[in-house]
């Protein structure tokens, strides 16, 4: 039979992370949250990486905060432009019925 996977939400997953520099014994903590001592260093890992970022949930990409900043300005340059070319256009279409 096939073992069910857990899923855990990203403030348990914050919580054991920032729980960690403060114990010594990472077996220990890892057993009291019920998970593997490696989960435990592989959700250090990503924190330690991505920050705020880290722990999105399914289908949603890793990014650290640069990453995301990034990603915000080039769909706002997209937005513009587009709007831009709406209002060329209009413009266009305008100045032809004028004269």
């Amino acid at each position: 039979m096939k073992q069910m996977r857990k899923i855990y939400d990203r403030a348990f997953k914050e919580k054991a992370v920032r729980i960690k520099p403060q114990r010594t014994n990472v077996s220990e903590l890892a057993r009291e949250h019920g998970i593997t001592a490696p989960q435990l260093y592989k959700w250090k890992k990503e924190y330690l990486e991505f920050g705020l970022g880290s722990f999105p949930g399914i289908g949603n990409v890793k990014q650290t905060p640069e990453q995301e900043q990034i990603a915000l300005l080039e769909k706002r340059l997209k937005d513009a432009n587009m709007e831009r070319d709406i209002l060329k256009k209009a413009i266009g279409i305008f100045s032809k019925n004028g004269h």
